[in-house]
């Protein structure tokens, strides 16, 4: 009989915060007019906390989006089954095209993935963030796990030695 282990794996909002916050990249899932769930690779940055990304305007995840906003966002990690680590944000998306929001975003952006910004660089956020408009997520559901949580609850199959004294 198998054991349920997803509370043992659960990360706390502190640990998912961490693991967002360390890791770079996402996986960005919308709904294609048929259904079909339309994934792309998408690196990210925060506004008020929240994972957010920058896209084109008139590209195929925004026409989904304004559709249907449902939004999904997987952020995963480890390379063996024991390592695995992993959140998802699921909600609503909300898209920003407000131009101070999203030349803010794009500081935010250059500043976590190329380096500290100044005005020397504000062609390059320019350039970056030309015909571009920002999506964040209205979180309603967050699901996380850190299978290296599992080692810590996983019983040796040998027990250990027992010291014993000669007599």
């Amino acid at each position: 009989m198998g054991v349920n282990q997803r509370k043992s794996v659960h990360m706390s909002p502190q640990e998912v915060e961490v693991f967002l916050h360390e890791e770079r990249t996402t996986t960005m899932c919308s709904m294609h007019p048929d259904g079909s769930i339309h994934a792309v690779a998408m690196w990210y940055a925060f506004i008020d906390g929240t994972v957010a990304v920058e896209t084109k305007r008139k590209s195929q995840k925004v026409q989904n989006l304004r559709r249907d906003p449902r939004l999904t966002f997987l952020v995963e990690a480890g390379d063996r089954y024991e390592d695995l680590r992993g959140v998802e944000l699921v909600g609503q998306a909300r898209i920003i095209e407000d131009p101070d929001a999203v030349w803010e975003f794009g500081v935010s952006m250059w500043e976590r993935y190329i380096g500290p910004y100044s005005e020397d660089q504000r062609p390059g956020v320019e350039l970056m963030m030309n015909n571009r408009l920002v999506v964040t997520v209205d979180v309603r559901k967050v699901v996380s796990w850190d299978h290296r949580k599992l080692a810590a609850t996983t019983p040796t199959s040998e027990p250990e030695p027992q010291a014993t004294t000669a007599g």
